[in-house]
């Protein structure tokens, strides 16, 4: 397990940039994003995909010398057809099922390049992002991703992890077992809680959730509140903004700072490619900086 540090999701598209379309950030704009990252004083990073930005970033890194480490993840499609999900209604033929299977076995391989490539650099690998909710996108079932947890172990020497959501790990234990750490998202805001319950819910699912887990090192992938919404299904109308965003991560760090417990903010930058053409809608806003590099409240009087 890696020393305590602060942490936080860089997933930097800019302005006409998508993974969907595989236009990435360039070296200059990630070394000018990672500067930013680092006189914050963040000390670790954590992407989605291995693909061509996050050997930049690597590269970059190396380069520039930055006291950053990095966690990535495979970017794993789904593997079978989620009728639950509320956004996704496309049913997967068995062949198309299996071709999804396939792709995902060659992101683990490019995974193991990079992690191995840079392993100076590159710190822990996730076997996956949210890929078991009943909600979810991208489901893979659990026996394959312990099959990509065993992979990983035999391929890397860096510590295995998978990032799932706190109402997921209770049903993963025999997935965890394959795990060297626990990746915990916890989003009150998600779960209808004010910003003054915020801090209350994440320490009751910290502690669940090492209690659950007690031989494993428990860490949050994702902890964030976004600063605008327009769909209030699941979020109370008036709590996503920049003040209430301020006031969540100074309790939490507050309290996670003095716990030593490592949590990754989601998230750096905001990413105008999620989500759909509605440029309100919350997926857009969850960054501590806005899509041009603009320090949001929290950061006012830091920048």
């Amino acid at each position: 397990m890696f020393e305590w540090g602060r942490a936080v999701c860089y997933s930097g598209y800019r302005r006409n940039q998508s993974p969907l379309t595989c236009t990435y950030p360039s070296y200059e704009e990630v070394a000018e994003d990672l500067q930013i990252i680092s006189d914050l004083g963040f000390k670790y990073i954590r992407m989605y995909d291995p693909v061509e930005y996050a050997r930049t970033t690597c590269q970059v890194i190396r380069d520039k010398g930055f006291d950053l480490k990095l966690m990535l993840g495979p970017g794993l499609q789904s593997e079978v057809n989620n009728p639950g999900c509320p956004w996704l209604k496309e049913t997967y033929t068995e062949e198309q099922l299996a071709e999804r299977a396939r792709w995902n076995d060659g992101r683990i391989d490019s995974l193991i390049k990079i992690a191995n490539e840079y392993s100076d650099v590159i710190n822990a690998v996730s076997i996956g992002n949210e890929n078991t909710p009943n909600w979810g996108a991208n489901n893979v079932p659990v026996e394959r991703l312990i099959g990509f947890a065993d992979r990983l172990k035999a391929n890397c020497t860096q510590p295995v992890t998978f990032n799932e959501g706190a109402f997921e790990w209770p049903n993963l234990k025999e997935l965890a077992e394959h795990l060297d750490i626990i990746s915990v998202h916890s989003y009150p805001l998600w779960y209808g809680n004010t910003v003054e319950e915020a801090l209350d819910v994440n320490k009751e699912w910290y502690k669940k959730i090492k209690d659950m887990f007690p031989e494993k090192p428990v860490i949050f992938s994702e902890i964030g509140w976004a600063t605008d919404a327009v769909d209030f299904s699941q979020m109370k109308e008036g709590q996503p903004n920049e003040e209430n965003q301020k006031k969540y991560y100074e309790e939490f760090w507050a309290w996670a700072d003095s716990e030593k417990i490592i949590s990754y903010m989601f998230e750096a930058f905001d990413e105008p490619w999620k989500g759909g053409d509605n440029p309100g809608e919350a997926e857009k806003h969850w960054g501590i900086f806005d899509v041009d590099r603009k320090p949001k409240l929290l950061l006012k009087n830091k920048s």
